[in-house]
């Protein structure tokens, strides 16, 4: 089969978390035996940034590891008729212009014989819902809906009338253990400020308890204001600017726990929806601290990581993880566990193929029976 995607980046995972997920799906889905094409404009914003912030070597470390996917870069306009030729399924991400989304979805109308499907792994769907009402998704076959509630909301909007979660995941060719690397820090946080979504947070259960702690901690991330900066340094934290997503593995391999925090809108809005960061840290065999969020959809068992309700809880948290080794080899084996045995992105591409096949009917269904045969 000959799948299409269309993304912001692919290459870049400046301020685009879901470049992280969409390399393992690809990866994935080559390694099951289909055709990957994606193309992203070259001059989106978080390539150019990427460019800007550290040059072209990550872009090109990033595409080494993409053997066998074949990735186009575009300006506008794109001659889609080239771009869609010969596709089985094309995938539309979110940040994708209104007018892109629109014009693939006619030629579906118009009778493409490829199966179309949108991609939303953002909030805007409940903070910016009138961005979201400009997508004419018409032709699309269904929506892609990276959380139970989101699809929900999808529905019930009246913007699709085919809906379909389908969570991120650990890229695990990627992200795994790293135990040749020693630890140097205490505590490790890879994310970006937030655009102010989870100021309050990252201040409770972040800079706070590894000032209280005088621990020794790092953080990476892009888009922080001069007062975050000030912040942080004054928390007594290295902050360390943006990491390529292929550079975390051994970022996470050199500290001993990582925290979780959700930006706002997904903690109290969009329950069931974790960073990405979830998944990567459990598949890195780091223990995790969580500021709260509500996991209604039972992603993680307890017992792979801990919860905390506020702050001195962190506090409590983050000390027990440093100083109970009982408690975090538990954690990081279970963690790992779950990772493997239900969130790896083979996982995700298996689903995408047998929601595929629902779409088309029940003559694939053989083929998504040998599909589920692949899982370990």
């Amino acid at each position: 089969m000959k799948c299409v995607f269309f993304c912001h980046a692919l290459t870049s995972c400046w301020n685009n978390g879901n470049a992280h997920f969409l390399r393992g799906v690809a990866r994935a889905l080559r390694e099951l035996g289909h055709q990957v094409v994606v193309y992203e404009p070259a001059e989106g914003w978080s390539r150019l940034n990427a460019i800007r912030d550290d040059g072209r070597e990550p872009l090109q470390e990033a595409l080494a590891l993409l053997p066998g996917i074949d990735i186009r870069q575009y300006t506008a306009p794109l001659d889609l008729d080239r771009a869609l030729d010969g596709a089985d399924l094309v995938i539309v991400h979110e940040w994708s212009s209104p007018d892109l989304i629109g014009d693939i979805g006619r030629r579906r109308i118009e009778g493409a014989p490829f199966t179309l499907l949108f991609h939303d792994t953002h909030h805007r769907a409940v903070t910016a819902p009138d961005q979201l009402e400009r997508f004419d998704l018409d032709g699309f076959d269904g929506v892609l809906a990276f959380g139970e509630v989101l699809r929900q909301i999808y529905l019930k909007l009246g913007w699709t009338n085919r809906a379909f979660t389908w969570h991120e995941a650990a890229d695990v060719a990627l992200y795994r253990p790293m135990p040749e690397i020693e630890p140097t820090h205490d505590v490790i946080w890879i994310g970006n400020w937030g655009d102010g979504e989870r100021c309050a947070e990252l201040h409770e259960f972040l800079l706070h308890p590894v000032a209280e702690l005088k621990l020794r901690a790092r953080i990476h991330g892009v888009r922080y204001p001069l007062d975050a900066l000030r912040a942080v340094e004054a928390a007594g934290i290295e902050y360390c600017g943006w990491l390529p997503a292929h550079r975390a593995p051994a970022a996470f391999a050199s500290a001993r726990a990582t925290v979780h925090v959700p930006r706002g809108p997904y903690a109290r809005s969009l329950p069931g929806i974790p960073t990405i960061r979830m998944f990567e840290a459990l598949a890195c065999g780091i223990p995790i601290a969580s500021a709260p969020w509500d996991d209604v959809e039972n992603l993680f068992p307890p017992g792979s990581y801990l919860r905390a309700t506020d702050g001195a809880e962190m506090k409590n948290g983050l000390q027990a993880l440093l100083h109970d080794r009982e408690l975090a080899a538990a954690l990081i084996a279970a963690g790992l566990q779950t990772i493997a045995e239900r969130h790896t992105c083979r996982h995700r591409a298996i689903e995408l193929l047998g929601i595929v096949n629902s779409i088309r009917g029940p003559r694939h269904s053989e083929t998504a029976s040998r599909l589920q045969e692949a899982l370990p």
